[in-house]
């Protein structure tokens, strides 16, 4: 079976050899928010050479035929900035054939939201540091 865990935990830890024994070497990788799209390699280097160092937290993984859907919480060690990563993880056999990606920045809600009074919060977003002053978390990807 997939160990999606441990594929989150080499993206994190920017693990560029460990990377492409989770594909198959013709995979295809989308960043839809930003229109790319990636080989094997292409996204190994994009996501190892992306500077600083990070942190991540496994909040769901669903398994249905064939496909893996992840949301990741993946978070600067210094606690400067914080993203949430939706993924559909197409399978071929035990290696990703497409990787589909939706990347966000965590924030608060725009202005105009806040005005109209609109909405409540789902949860207080801890910080990279208070969770490893607690210990590792449940789903923690810290290497």
């Amino acid at each position: 079976m997939f160990d999606v865990v441990s594929f989150w935990r080499s993206v994190v830890n920017q693990e560029r050899t460990r990377l492409e024994d989770f594909f198959l070497p013709d995979a295809v990788i989308r960043w839809h928010n930003t229109n790319e799209q990636f080989s094997v390699g292409e996204f190994i280097r994009a996501n190892c050479d992306y500077p600083g160092q990070w942190r991540g937290q496994v909040e769901r993984v669903e398994r249905t035929d064939g496909t893996i859907v992840t949301v990741i919480r993946v978070f600067a060690a210094d606690d400067s900035v914080s993203f949430h990563v939706v993924s559909f993880i197409r399978l071929l056999g035990e290696r990703i054939a497409e990787l589909d990606e939706y990347w966000s920045e965590d924030g608060e809600p725009p202005d105009w939201r806040k005005e109209l009074r609109l909405g409540s919060l789902i949860r207080s977003l801890p910080s990279a540091r208070s969770e490893k002053d607690a210990g590792r978390p449940s789903g923690g990807l810290a290497g």
